[in-house]
């Protein structure tokens, strides 16, 4: 019994160092810890305007149009997590400009990483979309007031009892429910009802004094850029579409975005009936909803590149991007000069 009494008080001597280090560096892990501060970033000095597109004829536009202006220029290129930003100025107002890739998950995704990372004020997007509204052409230019998600939905099985009929989950059916009575306190709601067995739903989320998620059926752009918008559509020239016709510019209505690329006739005349589309496109609400939740003052144009299924035959969208791309960055540019003649 004694040796097994000094063997274990040799253990304890011997073990004490490797104690006291690992307890003085768990404590010192959590001091470390302590000491960070978590949460967004605060920026000082000026602020930008994020110049957006999805993709590479949307950017070339906007490139040729800086590189034309002898009062604005890129200074400077970053790459963060593969993401290009460039950083320049535009009359003066500095401008951050980037691509956030195509559809719903790559723009939320990247608007999100550029509020994170630089201190951006407001966000002019610009692309291509589908007219739903089958007065649209290509070439026409819409300024949406609201954007929806027209894929935020409900997939449901047949009831064998009632041909036609679908069976809804109880959540569903109550939302069903709820709508009269939130129409009667917002007409611009969608009208539900289902496309076979899809049925429309909304997005829930939460933000700064929502105490939980919240059905959400649009996002607003700022009014203050949609005003900008109308005086920048009126001091424009007449814009051409490849010198065929000339294109209309229009501001307010709806938008719907989804990870789809719409090209169904029938599938375009329900979002039509449904949400009173204008246009439809794979990003904007993603990046309506980001900026509501940051706070940040944003606004999209949107270029009429084809008809979303409207058309007889193969989708004109390959003929029309880059042409309606030129007009959308026109209709951007002249906003940003029309907010450096306001006071913000």
């Amino acid at each position: 019994m004694k040796y097994i009494a000094v063997k274990r008080i040799i253990l304890v001597f011997l073990l004490l160092p490797y104690l006291l280090l690992v307890g003085c560096t768990s404590t010192d892990r959590k001091g470390a810890v302590n000491a960070i501060e978590f949460g967004p970033n605060t920026f000082s000095g000026p602020t930008f305007t994020a110049i957006t597109v999805a993709y590479a004829p949307e950017m070339d536009s906007i490139l040729e149009r800086i590189n034309a202006d002898p009062n604005a220029a890129i200074h400077s290129t970053t790459v963060i997590k593969g993401v290009t930003y460039r950083l320049g100025t535009y009359h003066d107002t500095p401008i951050l400009v980037f691509a956030t890739g195509m559809s719903v998950a790559n723009a939320a995704m990247t608007m999100q990483m550029a509020l994170d990372y630089f201190p951006v004020e407001q966000v002019v997007y610009m692309g291509i979309a589908g007219a739903v509204n089958p007065k649209w052409r290509p070439g026409d230019v819409i300024v949406p007031a609201r954007w929806y998600y027209h894929d935020e939905s409900v997939y449901t099985n047949e009831d064998p009892a009632s041909p036609g009929q679908y069976i809804l989950p109880e959540y569903y059916a109550a939302f069903l429910e709820e709508q009269d009575a939130r129409r009667a306190k917002d007409p611009y709601l969608p009208r539900y009802k289902p496309f076979h067995f899809i049925h429309p739903d909304e997005v829930l989320i939460v933000k700064e004094g929502m105490d939980k998620p919240r059905d959400t059926a649009y996002f607003s752009a700022t009014p203050r850029l949609l005003d900008a918008a109308k005086h920048a559509i009126a001091a424009l020239p007449t814009q051409r579409v490849l010198n065929e016709r000339d294109a209309t510019l229009f501001v307010g209505g709806n938008g719907i975005t989804g990870s789809v690329f719409m090209d169904n006739r029938d599938y375009r005349k329900w979002t039509r009936e449904v949400f009173n589309a204008e246009v439809t496109e794979m990003e904007s609400a993603a990046i309506g909803q980001v900026c509501t939740i940051n706070d940040v003052d944003w606004v999209v144009v949107r270029a009429i590149s084809d008809l979303a299924g409207g058309q007889i035959g193969v989708n004109v969208e390959h003929k029309y991007d880059k042409e309606v791309s030129r007009i959308g960055a026109n209709v951007l540019f002249s906003i940003l000069d029309t907010l450096a003649k306001k006071p913000q």
